[in-house]
């Protein structure tokens, strides 16, 4: 079982990322969310917490061992619990979860049906299904977003939001979408100060896919 991976980020594409440990690069599959992180740290010593699997090929007439790498235990936790749900196997929810850990649990806990249908993937039967078999068990992941509520929402940073929102509307994107791609990057970079910017790195984490 193979539980962390310490080594060289030698780049990310297509949702996998390549990690060189000594003498071997490692193709790690990686969710959505993280991937605009870790394209920043190409080059850069970075660990990731894995989860080993073994993923059928050819109708399961073969098996070909996988890894998923995460930030934290505690989002590989998060990761496994919510696989548990039916109809929800780890290639779909390396694509469906496209928003931080934080935020999923705590649509979760919520009872919050739209922002889960927002997910890639994820219809409104399956965010019915989650909500139903996790609603008691996602708490346990709400410590960052029950800490960023504790802090009073910067007014620059709420019209930031709004005004990229608007703005990826405007060129196409849908509110959903718009929506996770805006969450994404503000949670990766913190620092943007413009709009513009942010919308430039919302086309640019769509295009990583």
């Amino acid at each position: 079982m193979i539980a962390r991976i310490d080594g060289q980020l030698e780049g990310i594409s297509d949702g996998a990322a390549l990690v060189r440990a000594g003498a071997i690069v490692y193709e790690v599959l990686v969710p959505a969310y993280d991937q605009m992180r870790l394209a920043a740290s190409i080059g850069e010593a970075i660990s990731l917490h894995t989860l080993h699997y073994l993923e059928g090929q050819g109708q399961g007439s073969s098996f070909w061992p996988r890894l998923i790498g995460f930030a934290t235990p505690e989002e590989r936790t998060f990761f496994e619990l919510f696989t548990t749900v039916k109809g929800i196997g780890n290639r779909k929810a390396l694509r469906a979860l496209q928003l931080p850990v934080a935020t999923v649990a705590e649509a979760i806990a919520n009872r919050d049906i739209a922002t889960l249908q927002s997910l890639p993937e994820i219809g409104k039967k399956t965010a019915e299904s989650i909500v139903l078999e996790l609603k008691d068990k996602a708490s346990r992941f709400l410590g960052a977003s029950m800490m960023a509520e504790a802090k009073p929402m910067d007014p620059k940073v709420g019209r930031l939001r709004t005004d990229a929102i608007a703005v990826l509307i405007q060129l196409g994107e849908s509110r959903p979408v718009a929506l996770n791609l805006v969450e994404r990057v503000l949670t990766a970079d913190p620092t943007i100060l413009s709009a513009d910017e942010v919308v430039t790195a919302a086309f640019r984490l769509k295009d990583l896919g």
